[in-house]
């Protein structure tokens, strides 16, 4: 399942980002088991400052372990010189998660 974006209009700022995303994205979905992946929070809000992190929300097609969790999160923070908060999808609360979705934009 890909996430979709329900607004057009987000953060222009967002836009290198999810590219950048999508260049690392290949080189990892096999090692870590990612099925889907979003950028949701402050750059699509465009509500980010120079200490937001960057909030993604992945879904895996195999759950990984805390350590290979937080491997990726470090991962991506390198890979994109940005700080990086990876969220599970099936970790979501209800209230937060039906806002989280319908911000969220598919990479």
């Amino acid at each position: 399942m890909r996430y979709a974006l329900k607004n057009d209009r987000y953060s222009p700022s967002v836009k290198p980002l999810i590219a950048k995303v999508k260049r690392v994205l290949p080189f990892l979905v096999k090692q870590y088991h990612i099925k889907s992946l979003g950028v949701f929070g402050s750059y699509v809000q465009n509500k980010q400052s120079s200490r937001s992190d960057l909030d993604l929300l992945v879904e895996f097609s195999k759950t990984p372990g805390l350590l290979k969790f937080i491997e990726l999160e470090n991962r991506l923070t390198d890979l994109l010189g940005i700080r990086v908060d990876l969220v599970m999808k099936d970790t979501l609360k209800p209230v937060i998660g039906k806002h989280i979705l319908r911000e969220v934009i598919s990479v």
